[in-house]
């Protein structure tokens, strides 16, 4: 069920479930609560979201997301992964050990399918003349834009794709499940420019479609629905045309439309991608974070734009990304008609792009009569409820200095408002964790302080020239100890050789960054290398006990030349110790 184990656990943010449970408030990367199995007082429970891990410090404990659902609810691993699977939406019948397999073939037909869907459509396209004036003179779009987004046409017969696919081996149902089909079994496109949507790494998983001829009651844009492949709530649109550009430039810009990215992207601004259609989720914007923590928002300044908009600042503060908004000029619905009338307005609207909190500020005022009570009275209340989902203090702090300006009230009343508005955030209900007798790791070892420390200063592990792997105690330890000591650099991505202890080496990773984390270079070199001549006394006491358990089992049998073995054996790792 290991395919199963990563779908739920790339499907949950471990803060939210453990949040179920635990108040957590961001610490920097991470987030803290009081642990629920002690009674501490000072939070010092620990939450991972780059490592989807959490670690107790106050009781040693640690996992992963499904530890942590056993270890609350007493659940074996089954019913905790049936539990978060529920949550998660994912069917578990689909990765029985049988047909594990069989969903990685679907996968790569589906795939096959949609490649073949793109090529039919960008032959449909240079063959149809009424297309071509289509993409080329209304949509202003270039020869170079064109190949590089792979845009196409779907002719307007019934069955032309399916027909085309079938004679290269597909089913039926293998065309469905792909997307490519309506209700009746025929092209779901049809008589429409195609826009294929692609993945991160470029491969076509579904397709966009504009009409191109009025037709009443039919939609101007038509999507690929969920399929095992496109899953709307996850897919950026143009991120493998647009990661170079995020990367490099200052900052990912998100608008609404998909042809809006094309539009830019020829407009030679290419650090531009959609979210397809649909609500932002932490998903866009955890995509974008990896590449570059500033995004722009480009969304419609109207009631949906600002409702949009709030909603994202809570998702930007969880992922991690620092969040402004694109004002286009007066008179330009979307960047694509504005890019049509001058490029360079564009690109001047996104270098003057605004602080998410301000521009939400803004649009409440310019909805309110800030001279008069009422107004200001419902000013305040949606202002601090944005205020309310920042974290940071001092931001908080500055944004309610503001609104006091803006209101013309002291900074006093305001603060006196926040204490009686409920965030609901903070004030929503805690599940009950239910006592357990689930055995869950533990991590206060000497061992695991050390291998943690030499995990995240790798300049540290010429130390272990020194010292023998074996001299520790478990096989995770040895193993951990013997990859460090023939790898000094530190890692880019998690290695093959350490995946079937991943949460182990993750969990005594975040210790060690949170408890050196501040301390100076010298000091730090100074605790591993004793923390490592602890370790190695350790395993001489280790090696001493053995020896005395077996000394006494000797004497109890009266053999003679193992006993005096034993005790020279003995008396040379005394002598040892003592020089140690």
């Amino acid at each position: 069920m290991q395919d199963a184990k990563e779908e739920v656990r790339g499907r949950l943010n471990i803060e939210d479930v453990v949040g179920e449970y635990v108040q957590l408030k961001r610490a920097g990367r991470n987030f803290k609560g009081l642990s629920p199995f002690t009674s501490e007082r000072t939070p010092s429970f620990v939450v991972s979201p780059d490592k989807h891990i959490w670690h107790d410090f106050s009781s040693g404990r640690g996992g992963d997301i499904f530890s942590f659902v056993m270890e609350v609810e007493g659940m074996d691993f089954r019913a905790a992964l049936e539990h978060l699977a529920r949550k998660a939406g994912v069917d578990l019948s689909q990765y029985d050990t049988k047909q594990s397999g069989e969903i990685a073939k679907r996968k790569k037909r589906l795939l096959e399918a949609n490649e073949l869907a793109a090529r039919y459509f960008q032959q449909s396209l240079v063959r149809n003349q009424h297309a071509l004036e289509y993409v080329f003179k209304t949509r202003g779009l270039s020869k170079e834009i064109v190949q590089e987004f792979r845009i196409g046409y779907a002719p307007a017969n019934s069955d032309g794709l399916v027909q085309a696919l079938k004679k290269r081996g597909f089913t039926q149902k293998e065309i469905a499940d792909a997307g490519l089909t309506n209700r009746f079994g025929g092209d779901i496109f049809r008589g429409r420019m195609t826009v294929p949507l692609m993945d991160a790494s470029g491969q076509v998983i579904g397709f966009t479609g504009r009409i191109i001829a009025d037709e009443p009651n039919a939609p101007k844009y038509l999507n690929t629905p969920q399929t095992l492949l496109y899953d709307k709530s996850r897919h950026v649109f143009g991120l493998s045309q647009a990661k170079e550009a995020i990367r490099k430039g200052d900052a990912g810009v998100i608008v609404e439309g998909n042809l809006d990215v094309v539009s830019s992207h020829q407009a030679g601004v290419k650090n531009v991608v959609a979210t397809a259609g649909t609500a932002m989720t932490e998903w866009h914007l955890k995509a974008l974070v990896r590449l570059n923590p500033d995004v722009k928002l480009a969304f419609d300044a109207d009631a949906a734009g600002l409702a949009a908009t709030e909603r994202a600042i809570p998702i930007a503060q969880r992922v991690g990304v620092e969040l402004s908004i694109v004002n286009l000029p007066d008179g330009a619905k979307d960047p694509d008609e504005l890019i049509q009338r001058d490029a360079g307005l564009w690109r001047k609207a996104i270098a003057n792009s605004e602080p998410v909190v301000d521009w939400v500020f803004r649009q409440y005022m310019n909805r309110e009569d800030m001279a008069s009570a009422a107004g200001k009275r419902r000013f305040t209340t949606e202002a601090l409820r944005v205020v309310n989902a920042l974290d940071d203090p001092v931001e908080r702090e500055h944004y309610m200095k503001k609104i006091a300006a803006e209101t013309d009230t002291s900074l006093d009343a305001v603060l006196r408002k926040r204490d009686d508005t409920k965030n609901t955030t903070a004030s929503a209900k805690l599940r009950e964790v239910k006592p357990t007798e689930t055995e869950v790791a533990t991590f206060n070892t000497t061992e695991d302080t050390v291998l943690g420390l030499l995990l995240v200063y790798p300049a540290l592990r010429t130390l272990l020239d020194e010292f023998d792997p074996t001299m520790f105690s478990g096989e995770e330890q040895k193993h951990l100890a013997s990859y460090l000591a023939s790898h000094k650099k530190a890692f880019t991505h998690f290695p093959k050789e350490l995946q079937q202890i991943e949460t182990y080496v993750k969990i005594v990773e975040l210790k060690a960054e949170t408890r050196y984390g501040s301390w100076h270079d010298a000091d730090i070199q100074l605790e591993a290398a004793q923390l490592l001549r602890q370790v190695m006394k350790q395993q001489q006491k280790r090696k001493t006990n053995d020896l005395l358990e077996e000394l006494r089992v000797a004497e109890k049998s009266g053999d003679e030349s193992q006993i005096t073995l034993l005790r020279e054996e003995l008396s040379k790792r005394i002598k040892e110790m003592g020089r140690g």
